[in-house]
């Protein structure tokens, strides 16, 4: 990938390069800063670690004398200014390879030790030009790309009315999406900036298809829009979308709020969780549409939550949690058996009631707006993996929230308030659902601990592992109901539930 070039017409614009910067960088890059006196590295500097940090008032001072400043910030930083360097083997004194290691170091002189510093280093070169300056940006291909995409996005923005918005990172999830806070120029109301590239095709596994295929995982931002449509639709509080670009994935959305449905220490709140239960009722009553138009070339079809998708997902536990486990993996015998008790269990939905289900409705997917009425207080957001499927699915998410534990009383309270709005419809079937409830939550949660075992070994994120034991209790109380005794069984034989229970 060739380097980029990008035109700084004053240092505003190069304070904005440090804050693309700082969306774009992670831990173990190295950037160096190569420029004459007054090119304006310690303009960008600052302003990269001010936007790390989210605070424009950081202080940030020169390392000119101690060579090194250190920051603990999201990501911890150190600012090194090699100028005083008397020789690059100095660099092992200051800590460099450690703050390396741990986080992102920028480095300005990076000509006083050269053959120092490591040969995958980002490289910018700002040079003065005419009134402003030019800065050339080389580094190893994928890195080059990260940087490219982070100013594509500020490209995105200046296109739609937002040029000289501050932007902030918000948050990243298990997928490849991540978002930004922005902050409009004119000091309105933030924005939402969702980065959803497209998904890059993995391993073929079945039918000539990758996991995301057979799951139906959304492989770019039109699924989004089309179920955010369907759902302002249905007078829910989905975002507004402002501006978009489908094909880069990039959206700038509404800025629902913070605040969700668990306390300042983690906890539920109940009367949040109880009102989601209420909003599920609500959105099940009525049959959602399979077909929406986003414009006039491209339609979203709402995929069913098939016996393909439900089976890929449930290899997850053979696949990677009893590797990781027993240290081996699943036997041959152990895999057919799985396979074949699922296939019977799956059967059992044929007489499920359908509905869109919107797959992850749980704790970090439900904003809370106090200043609301009724079910307009909660916002919802991470809807584009939606499909049609059995409603309980959605239900079994919200009552066994996989990111906190949902006591009995709690879990209870939810079940009946959901049910209660049901039974106004008399063809509701108690009976059918409250089964499919039960093989709902275990197909989730043989899927779930599966995926805490990926995010550890292949991903690098064992913060998820934290997880298991709740998850596992979760499976426990889902096996309890007759029809799942042949999976309850096989648990048992394969030593999966003993194993986590006598954790």
């Amino acid at each position: 990938m060739p380097a980029i070039e990008r035109h700084l017409a004053d240092e505003a614009a190069t304070i904005e390069l440090g804050e693309d910067l700082a969306l774009a960088l992670k831990p173990g890059d190295c950037v160096a800063l190569s420029g004459d006196l007054g090119a304006g590295k310690s303009t960008l500097a600052r302003a990269f670690l001010r936007a790390v940090a989210d605070d424009d008032g950081l202080e940030v001072p020169s390392p000119t004398f101690t060579l090194v400043q250190s920051y603990d910030l999201r990501i911890p930083v150190a600012h090194f200014d090699l100028y005083r360097l008397a020789d690059s083997s100095e660099l092992d004194e200051l800590g460099f390879d450690e703050a390396l290691s741990q986080g992102i170091c920028l480095v300005e002189w990076p000509e006083r030790a050269n053959d120092a510093l490591p040969s995958g280093r980002i490289t910018l070169t700002i040079t003065h030009e005419k009134d402003g300056r030019r800065v050339e940006i080389s580094a190893p291909d994928g890195t080059l790309q990260r940087i490219a995409r982070a100013l594509s996005i500020r490209d995105f923005l200046d296109r739609n009315g937002h040029s000289k918005a501050r932007r902030r990172h918000l948050s990243g999830d298990a997928s490849i999406r991540a978002y930004e806070r922005i902050y409009p120029a004119d000091r309105s109301v933030s924005r939402i900036l969702m980065d959803s590239p497209r998904h890059k095709p993995g391993p073929i596994l079945q039918d000539g298809k990758y996991y995301q295929q057979l799951a139906h995982i959304a492989e770019d931002v039109v699924p989004f829009v089309a179920i955010d449509q369907l759902l302002v639709a249905r007078g829910l509080a989905a975002p507004a979308i402002y501006a978009r670009d489908l094909d880069q994935g990039i959206l700038l959305i509404e800025d629902l709020g913070s605040e969700g449905v668990l306390d300042a220490d983690g906890q539920p709140i109940d009367e949040r969780y109880i009102e989601s239960a209420r909003l599920l009722a609500r959105l099940h009553a009525e049959q959602a549409q399979r077909e929406i138009s986003i414009d006039r070339t491209v339609i979203h079809r709402i995929p069913d939550f098939d016996r393909t998708a439900m089976k890929i997902e449930t290899r997850l536990l053979t696949d990677w949690y009893l590797p990781w486990k027993r240290g081996a993996p699943a036997s041959d015998d152990e895999m057919r058996e799985y396979g074949d008790i699922w296939d019977g269990l799956i059967d059992l939905l044929q007489t499920s009631e359908t509905n869109l289900l919107l797959r992850d409705f749980h704790s970090p997917n439900i904003i809370w707006r106090d200043e609301r009425e009724g079910l307009d207080r909660i916002g919802l957001i991470d809807f584009q993996d939606a499909m049609i499927g059995p409603t309980a699915y959605d239900v079994a998410s919200l009552v066994q929230d996989a990111r906190v534990t949902i006591a009995p009383p709690l879990a209870s309270r939810m079940m009946e308030t959901y049910l209660a709005e049901r039974r106004r419809d008399p063809s509701f079937d108690e009976v059918t659902f409250l089964r499919d409830w039960h093989l709902m939550s275990a197909q989730r949660n043989c899927k779930l601990v599966g995926i805490w075992v990926r995010l550890m070994q292949r991903d690098g994120k064992p913060g998820y592992m934290k997880h298991m034991p709740r998850t596992f209790a979760y499976l426990q109380a889902a096996l309890s109901h007759e029809s799942l005794k042949p999976l309850h069984d096989w648990c048992m034989k394969t030593g999966i539930l003993v194993s986590e229970s006598a954790n």
